[in-house]
């Protein structure tokens, strides 16, 4: 296992992160996409809960 320096490595992930494209982009609004769905169906089913009182 070779050693090396952290500033090497840390160029390393830049350029390797730089390469992976729109990754995180294509994360991020599946993330929100997901989160809003389920406050939309949380939102709408709550009013058919039925109080019988």
């Amino acid at each position: 296992m070779e050693h090396s320096p952290a500033a090497a490595w840390l160029t390393e992930a830049a350029s390797a992160a730089e390469q992976q494209g729109p990754g995180n982009l294509l994360r991020i609004v599946l993330v929100v996409m997901v989160l809003g769905c389920v406050l939309t169906a949380w939102f709408l089913l709550r009013g058919y809960k039925r109080k019988d009182d």
